[in-house]
């Protein structure tokens, strides 16, 4: 994604561009989600709350080995074998849980089909997906995002902190108001929303961290 394709709307518009230029050039592309199919990127998504991704790579892993990374097979899998495979995500049992609301969502309002989901309309969809128990908006718009391609910006703890530590819109609220900003700056485009995040990914990961390394980080210290 090129920067010359971020319109910038106002004051915001133009820390975005200015802040989306200098990650893509200090990370290079990213090519988010991983994952083979936009399922398994849905299950991703449920499986890395409260977790890193090494520990959900395992558990896809144990799922791919069962021949269980289908929505058929998770839906009418015994609770305890279900929550087995995924045992390396953590909170297994809640996430077993999870993973089977979704799929019963998943079959019971699309066949099963990633892609007549993402068919729906984005709106619709979100909230059909914050009505699935044990899914929030992070995870919602995660799915949204790199599984049914939709232009919804995920915001996460890495996005808060960066924007915080740089003085970013001071005194947001909640999860929709770091959201709004995003949308309101940038134009509602899938692929820059796509390795916006991700490119604030690896910067939370590798240095605005907790204990933050600002002398080396590409945005430079605050």
């Amino acid at each position: 994604m090129s920067s010359g394709n971020i319109t910038r709307n106002g004051k915001h518009g133009r820390t975005f561009k200015r802040m989306y230029e200098t990650l893509h050039k200090a990370f290079g592309p990213q090519n988010w989600w991983p994952g083979e199919t936009p399922f398994e990127v849905a299950v991703g998504a449920i499986l890395t709350q409260n977790t890193n991704w090494g520990n959900v790579e395992k558990a896809i892993a144990n799922l791919k080995k069962a021949k269980a990374l289908n929505p058929g097979a998770i839906s009418g899998m015994p609770h305890d074998d279900l929550a087995e495979l995924i045992r390396p995500s953590g909170y297994f049992n809640v996430k077993a849980r999870r993973l089977r609301h979704f799929t019963d969502f998943l079959i019971g309002q699309y066949g099963g089909s990633m892609r007549r989901l993402a068919k729906e309309n984005a709106g619709a969809l979100r909230q059909k997906l914050l009505g699935i128990n044990g899914i929030g908006p992070e995870t919602a718009d995660s799915i949204l995002l790199y599984a049914a391609n939709k232009p919804v910006f995920v915001i996460d703890a890495y996005t808060k902190r960066v924007l915080s530590r740089h003085g970013v819109a001071p005194g947001l609220g909640g999860y929709d108001d770091y959201q709004g900003l995003f949308h309101h700056a940038l134009p509602p485009d899938e692929a820059l929303y796509n390795e916006y995040h991700a490119l604030f990914v690896m910067l939370g990961k590798h240095y605005c961290k907790p204990k933050p390394a600002c002398g080396a980080c590409p945005l430079g210290g605050k």
